[in-house]
C-alpha cells in the first residue's frame, strides 16, 4: 500500500500530534527522564501557542490515559455551563440557539485544570519544566502555518470593528500572519511565566507547586482576568451583543475528574472512549452495528460496499447520539451497545443510502428529536451534494459564523504509559482575546440545545456534549493503540475509518502499519445534525476523497448517496502511537494532511 511516510518504530517513545513542535517537544521531555504523561501536558500547551485557531487554554480537553500496569480511564477536561447559563437567560435574550461565538457560549474553562491533574496524578516533570517549551514559543514566536492567517483574514471585519483586542495581537500593523512570519505571544508568555512564579512561591514541592497553579487559576489573577471578560459584551453570531454568565464561584467549583471509560470488545479488540457526555460511545456504536465478518468477508477497504456499510451506520449511530446522548439526562449507555439492540438497528442498513434520520428506542424508550433539528429535516438548508463549511479546517460558513477545529496528540514511553488526548475550543475567532492574558474564552456551549428536556439541554452544572474524542485500543486488556483526530462531528468516523484499516491491514515489519491507516482514502458525512451553530444537516451527503477511486464513487452514487469530491488530500489528521506488549517495540504515524501532523520517536 502507498503511504506518505514510514511507520516509526523504536523502543524509547514516541510521539504523535496535529503541529511538528508539539511533537518535538514532547520527544524532548521523554528524552530528559520524563514519561508520557510529562511530554502530553508539555505538548498540549505548546499547541495552545502554536495552533491558536484550533484549541487554547480555556478550552477543553478529554484525556483517554493507560498508566503502565493500570487499567485506562478517562480523565474529563469539558467544564460545565455556568450557574448562570439557564434556558430561561438565553430564551429570554431572545435567542433560540446559543451563539457559535462570544462569551455568552463560554462553559467552564476545563483544560488547565486536566493538564494539571494530569501532571499531578501521573506525571514526574514540575511545572515549570512542562511550561517553559510554550513560554518560548510565545515569547520568542514560533513560524505561523497557513491557516493562522487564514483564520485571522476571515475575522478581520469583526476584529478591527468590535473585538479590537483581538486585532491588537493577531493583526499587528493591520496584517493577518505570513505563513512563517514568526508569530509572538508576550501576554500568554508572561501569564505561563507569573502563574508559574505564584505557584513556586507558595509551594517548594513538586505536587504543591501544581495544587498552587490549580488555586491561581481558578480563584488568583487568571480567574479575575476571565471573569472581567465574560461581563463584558461583544458582539456574537446571533447579531447582537452579549456578555456571557461566567462568573468567579464558578471558577471556583470546578476540578477536572477521573471517569471508567465506555469500552466496545470487537474482534478481539477493546475499544476505550468517553463516556455519552461526548460523542464518544457513537464510535462504538458503529463498531456494533458491523455485520460478523467484516473487512474479512469480501468487504474490501475502499470499495463502494465497504464505504457505503459504514456511512449507513454512522447515520444510525449519530441519530443515537442526537437523541440520546448528554449530561443533562440519563443515558441508556448499556442499551445502545447491547447485541440485541445492534442486531436490531444493523437490519435497517439497506442496499441504498437512507435520507432520513432514524434514532432507535434502547429499552422501548421512545426517542426525541430537538424541534430545531425536525424543523431542519422539513426544510433542509443545503442542497444535494453540497460540501459543508467547517469540514476539517476552521472557516467561515456561508452564514458567516466561525468555526473552529481541534488538535490531538498521542504519546507512548518506553514504560508502557498510553496517553491521548483532544484539546480544543478557545479558538483565537471564538471571543474577543483577554488582553492580560494573551487567549480568549471559549464557545462550548454551543453544542447544547434550548429546548427542555433533552439530554443535551442547556442545564447549569452540566456539560455540555463536546465532539472532542481521544481512542485507546487493547488487546487482551493489554494497550495497544492509541489515537485521534480533529475533525468536530468527524472525529469518530475519520477515527473509525483509521481503527478499522489498522485492524485489517497487512503488518509492516511485523506490527501495526499505522501510516497505512492513517493514509488511507478517508471520507464522512454530515447526514445528521452540525454539533455546532447553526446546526444544519446535510441529508445523505457523503464526501470523499477522490483517491477513492472513479468505479468506487460510481457504485456509491448508484446507491443513492449525494456525493462530493473534496479533494485527493481532505478527510482526516489523524494521530497513533502503538506498543506491541509482545516485543515491547513502539511505533507512530502521523496525518500528511495539512502538512502539520508529526511523529517522532526512538
Amino acid at each position: 500500500m502507498f503511504t506518505t511516510r514510514p511507520t516509526l518504530q523504536g523502543t524509547f517513545g514516541m510521539v504523535s500530534s496535529t503541529h511538528w513542535l508539539a511533537s518535538q517537544c514532547a520527544m524532548a521531555v521523554l528524552e530528559e527522564g520524563g514519561n508520557a504523561f510529562d511530554a502530553a501536558v508539555a505538548a498540549g500547551f505548546v499547541l495552545h501557542v502554536v495552533e491558536p485557531h484550533l484549541n487554547g487554554p480555556a478550552g477543553e480537553v478529554p484525556i483517554l490515559l493507560a498508566p503502565a500496569g493500570g487499567p485506562p480511564r478517562v480523565l474529563c477536561g469539558q467544564g460545565p455551563a455556568p450557574a448562570g447559563a439557564t434556558v430561561e437567560h438565553y430564551t429570554g435574550l431572545g435567542l433560540d440557539l446559543v451563539p457559535g461565538t462570544g462569551p455568552l457560549a463560554a462553559a467552564v474553562p476545563g483544560a488547565f485544570d486536566a493538564w494539571m491533574l494530569l501532571l499531578r496524578d501521573h506525571g514526574t516533570r514540575t511545572l515549570r519544566q512542562v511550561l517553559r517549551y510554550a513560554v518560548h514559543y510565545a515569547e520568542a514566536g514560533h513560524p505561523a502555518v497557513e491557516r493562522i492567517g487564514a483564520t485571522v483574514e476571515s475575522v478581520r471585519t469583526l476584529f478591527e470593528e468590535e473585538w479590537t483586542d483581538s486585532a491588537a495581537l493577531w493583526l499587528p500593523g493591520g496584517r493577518s500572519p505570513r505563513p512563517g512570519a514568526l508569530l509572538r505571544n508576550p501576554a500568554l508568555a508572561a501569564t505561563w511565566q507569573r502563574l508559574t512564579a505564584e505557584a513556586e512561591a507558595a509551594a517548594t514541592g513538586r505536587e504543591e507547586q501544581i495544587e498552587a497553579a490549580r488555586r491561581v487559576w481558578r480563584e488568583g489573577f487568571v480567574a479575575e482576568a476571565l471573569v472581567r471578560a465574560a461581563a463584558r459584551p461583544a458582539l456574537d453570531t446571533s447579531g447582537e451583543r452579549h456578555a456571557g454568565t461566567l462568573t468567579g464561584d464558578d471558577l471556583v467549583s470546578y476540578r477536572a475528574s477521573y471517569e471508567e471509560p465506555a469500552t466496545y470488545d470487537w474482534n478481539g479488540w477493546t475499544v476505550c472512549k468517553a463516556g455519552p457526555w461526548s460523542q464518544g460511545p457513537a464510535m462504538l456504536q458503529q463498531l456494533a452495528l458491523l455485520p460478523d465478518g467484516f473487512g474479512r468477508d469480501g468487504t474490501r477497504p475502499g470499495t463502494d460496499a465497504y464505504v457505503h456499510t459504514l456511512a449507513e451506520g454512522t447515520k444510525l449511530a449519530m441519530a443515537d447520539r442526537e437523541a440520546w446522548y448528554g449530561d443533562a439526562a440519563e443515558v441508556p449507555l448499556e442499551a445502545l451497545l447491547s447485541p440485541a439492540y445492534a442486531e436490531a438497528r444493523r437490519a435497517l442498513v439497506g442496499e441504498r443510502a437512507d435520507l432520513g434520520l432514524r434514532p432507535g428506542s434502547p429499552d422501548g424508550r421512545t426517542p426525541r428529536l430537538p424541534a430545531h433539528v425536525l424543523r431542519a429535516a422539513a426544510d433542509p438548508a443545503d442542497g444535494p451534494g453540497a460540501l459543508p463549511s467547517g469540514a476539517g479546517e476552521p472557516t467561515v460558513a456561508r452564514d458567516g459564523a466561525t468555526r473552529g477545529d481541534t488538535c490531538h496528540v498521542d504519546v507512548v514511553d518506553r514504560w508502557g504509559n498510553m496517553v491521548a488526548a483532544t484539546p480544543s475550543g478557545g479558538w483565537l475567532q471564538s471571543s474577543p482575546v483577554v488582553p492580560e492574558l494573551g487567549f480568549p474564552l471559549g464557545t462550548r456551549l454551543q453544542m447544547a440545545w434550548l429546548e427542555p428536556g433533552l439530554p443535551n439541554t442547556l442545564t447549569p452544572g452540566r456539560r455540555p456534549r463536546t465532539t472532542l474524542s481521544p481512542s485507546l485500543a487493547l488487546r487482551d486488556g493489554e494497550p495497544v493503540m492509541a489515537f485521534g483526530t480533529p475533525g468536530g462531528d468527524q472525529q469518530d468516523q475519520w477515527g473509525l475509518h483509521f481503527f478499522l484499516a489498522a485492524a485489517l491491514l497487512p503488518p509492516v515489519r511485523g506490527g501495526l502499519d499505522l501510516q497505512g491507516a492513517v493514509d488511507a482514502p478517508g471520507w464522512h458525512t454530515d447526514a445528521f445534525p452540525s454539533s455546532f451553530y447553526p446546526r444544519t444537516t446535510l441529508p445523505g451527503s457523503l464526501v470523499v476523497e477522490d483517491r477513492l477511486g472513479e468505479e468506487a464513487v460510481a457504485g456509491l452514487r448508484r446507491r443513492g448517496h449525494r456525493v462530493t469530491l473534496a479533494g485527493p488530500w481532505s478527510e482526516g489528521r489523524v494521530c497513533a502511537v502503538a506498543r506491541d506488549p509482545r516485543t515491547g517495540v513502539l511505533s507512530a504515524a502521523a496525518n500528511p494532511r495539512g502538512m502539520q501532523g508529526y511523529a517522532v520517536g526512538r
